[in-house]
Parts: C-alpha cells; sequence; structure tokens
C-alpha cells in the first residue's frame, strides 16, 4: 500500500509544486500554474513519456525540488529522533530522503494518461504563512483521489512540507518505517538503507538508459 500511495503522491505532487516566480504567489495558484504547465511538458515530449530517465530527472530537478522544505520534511518524517542526531546525520537524512523522493517521481512521469487536477481554493488570512490547499485528481472511469498539500511561506515563496491522500499523510507514513529502522539499526542504519536503494535505483536506470 505504501508503494502505491507514493506512485499517487508523486502524480500529484508532480503537478503540484514547480513554477518559480519573482513574486511570491498564492500558493493555490502556483499549484495551478504548475498543473498546466507539467501536464503540457508531459504530452508534448514523446522522451518522458516512454521513461527517459535523464529528461525525467531534469524535469524533476527544475519543477518539483525547488518547492520543497526538504529540512522540514524530513525532520517530521524522522520524528523524535531528529533531536539526537548529530549535524552531518541530519545532512545525509536530508540527502538521501531528497533522493528517495526523486526516485518516486522519476516512476511516476511516465504514468501519466489523462488524469486531471481541481484545485480548490483554500480558506486562508492574508497574512498566513501555513495553508492546506485541497485538490482533487480525476481519471475518466476511476474515483477521484483527494489530495491536501500541506505548504509554508518562506523568503522565497510557498514550499510544500507534507501531502496527504485521501487523508494519509505521506510523511506520517514515511515515520513508521523510519521509526521501525531506527529502532533496530540506529540513525546510521536508516541513511544506509535509504542510501543502498537510491544507489540501486540508479543503478537500475543505468541499465535501462544503456539498453535503449
Amino acid at each position: 500500500m505504501l508503494a502505491l500511495r507514493n506512485i499517487i503522491i508523486g502524480v500529484s505532487l508532480s503537478y503540484a509544486v514547480g513554477v518559480a516566480h519573482a513574486e511570491v504567489i498564492a500558493p493555490d495558484v502556483l499549484i495551478d500554474n504548475t498543473v498546466k504547465d507539467v501536464i503540457a511538458i508531459i504530452k508534448q515530449d514523446k522522451d518522458i513519456q516512454a521513461g527517459d530517465p535523464k529528461k525525467i530527472t531534469d524535469l524533476v530537478d527544475a519543477k518539483v525540488l525547488p518547492h520543497f522544505d526538504f529540512t522540514r520534511m524530513t525532520q517530521l518524517a524522522v520524528g523524535k529522533y531528529w533531536r539526537t542526531a548529530t549535524p552531518e546525520q541530519k545532512q545525509s537524512l536530508v540527502t538521501e530522503f531528497r533522493n528517495m523522493l526523486v526516485r518516486t517521481y522519476t516512476k511516476v512521469f511516465t504514468v501519466y494518461r489523462d488524469q486531471t487536477i481541481e484545485v480548490k481554493p483554500p480558506k486562508m488570512a492574508a497574512d498566513d504563512t501555513e495553508v492546506t490547499v485541497k485538490t482533487v485528481i480525476s481519471k475518466p472511469g476511476s474515483q477521484p483521489i483527494l489530495v491536501d498539500y500541506e505548504m509554508k511561506k518562506s523568503d522565497s515563496g510557498w514550499k510544500a512540507f507534507d501531502i496527504s491522500i485521501d487523508g494519509v499523510s505521506m510523511v506520517m507514513s514515511y515515520r513508521g518505517t523510519f521509526t521501525t529502522e531506527i529502532q533496530a539499526n540506529g540513525i546510521d542504519g536508516l541513511i544506509k538503507t535509504l542510501s543502498e536503494k537510491n544507489v540501486n535505483a540508479a543503478k537500475v536506470s543505468l541499465r535501462k538508459e544503456g539498453g535503449k
């Protein structure tokens, strides 16, 4: 179930965050603009549709990653163990967590077909610095998927730090697996596990690219 939820998260979040602007625009407007932008890119680029690893990674780097608060996401996912981690361990955790999300998103861009996303205006005051943006992903013949984005305003604009799919938080889902790993093998064990998964995924991508 976690793997399936990751795919849904990746599809929706790939649409949700990505266009950098000089001015700070409202979080729901950011999401709506990027929906149209990313879908247009996917529809026009046959290499991305075919799963080209480099093009997909470039798209993720350009449109998605700059608008995540990876430090906060990792801190929330690691939970109480974050306080006892050394600065070096924290940096490694953020790096590997970021790479793990990249792995998820590079799988996602090849599954887009004809999904649409509706962005609902959030209830927020002018001075709010955190907001939940609610969206609905629809596909013909399938039940709509409710996706909520937890976003925080920073000096560089709104950034996502958690997503809920049909009420299930991505960060909380990872926290369960991370807690189990830390309890068994410590923080270094979690870093090692994430690093190995990322390295193995990179090798698979390279083999696929070399086989084209």
